[in-house]
């Protein structure tokens, strides 16, 4: 089933988003619908309040950055390399490296890309769909696509990470998403 996204502008995307009890909601199927509504819109992470469920809850599939005609061997980032991956009561237990900027997109913030800088390790616990434990570090994009979905499910947005300026200049596009102004190819839910 694919999901219409939440655009910018709705308060579910500014909760903390709560865990999910072992049991609760059929994760495999929430799971697999939110990578065909990943696929859908063409995103390489999906966060559960982006479908508008406030839970904890992201899926990642970064392998698309590894595809293309025109990209050759060398270019091709090793920590993308089957990197799909459902992440359930996700915690972030360490961030480290150097910080380094890269133009970030969202789902719900269609039209709008800009450069954040995140440290280049991510060391997150989280289980996954049967609900086995896991403890694992990540690094390069692997570890940007977990940041930027882990932030999602503490109600923040990319565009948080950016300078007053450059929020003031997205301010004017930023409200027009929120107002449905927008112009995308995939379902989104304004309200």
């Amino acid at each position: 089933m694919i999901y219409p996204i939440i655009p910018y502008g709705d308060p579910v995307l500014r909760k903390e988003a709560e865990d999910i009890e072992k049991g609760s909601i059929d994760v495999k199927q929430l799971a697999e619908d939110m990578f065909e509504t990943m696929y859908a819109a063409s995103g390489v992470g999906l966060a559960a309040p982006q479908i508008g469920m406030s839970i904890r809850m992201f899926v990642v599939d970064g392998r698309p950055f590894n595809e293309g005609e025109d990209l050759d061997e060398r270019d091709k980032d090793p920590s993308v390399v089957d990197f799909k991956k459902v992440f359930i009561n996700a915690e972030i237990l360490e961030e480290d490296g150097d910080e380094w900027g890269f133009e970030e997109g969202c789902l719900s913030i269609p039209g709008i890309r800009a450069d954040v800088y995140r440290p280049e390790f991510v060391k997150i616990h989280y289980y996954d769909t049967d609900w086995n434990e896991h403890t694992e570090v990540y690094e390069g994009l692997a570890a940007r696509i977990i940041q930027h979905e882990y932030d999602h499910i503490d109600g923040i947005l990319f565009t948080d990470h950016l300078s007053p300026v450059k929020k003031r200049m997205l301010k004017n596009k930023l409200s027009d998403i929120s107002k449905g102004k927008v112009k995308v190819d995939y379902k989104m839910k304004f309200k």
